[in-house]
């Protein structure tokens, strides 16, 4: 019977690791960067976009238009760090509100909050990379 439980163990490990060690590096990465995100986007975001990206009605978006935030992929860490003050549509749906600016948060963590949301609630946009962010913010208008 202890035999049994040690192999059982055994074996159970051996498929743990074993599934772990064929995830690529990126893909642990990217989940890193999710992780990170979400405690963030708890901290930083969720009051007006909603837990589940939902938004809030007519006065803020909802964060599940894949097809906006892949437009607008260039611009997004701008979004984060200087806020907003332009009509944006998503969903079909006019926004003319004002994100207020997050000069806080550092490019790491502008990565992370992207990375997050754009691998939630529906999104599929991979990981958005510290060097992506440091490029994007340089271009901020």
């Amino acid at each position: 019977m202890r035999n049994t439980y040690i192999y059982g163990c055994a074996a159970l490990l051996s498929v743990y690791v074993l599934f772990h060690s064929c995830q690529s590096e990126d893909a642990i990465r990217t989940a890193q960067y999710a992780v990170n995100g979400q405690k963030l986007y708890a901290a930083q975001c969720q009051n007006c976009h909603g837990a589940k990206g939902e938004g809030l009605g007519n006065l803020y978006p909802a964060l599940t238009d894949s097809a906006f935030l892949l437009n607008h992929r260039e611009q997004l860490a701008c979004i984060i760090k200087n806020g907003l003050k332009d009509t944006i549509t998503v969903h079909g749906q006019l926004f003319d509100g004002e994100m207020p600016p997050n000069p806080q948060l550092a490019p790491i963590e502008i990565a992370y909050v992207l990375t997050y949301v754009g691998n939630s609630f529906g999104n599929k946009m991979g990981i958005f990379t510290l060097e992506e962010i440091n490029q994007a913010l340089k271009a901020c208008k």
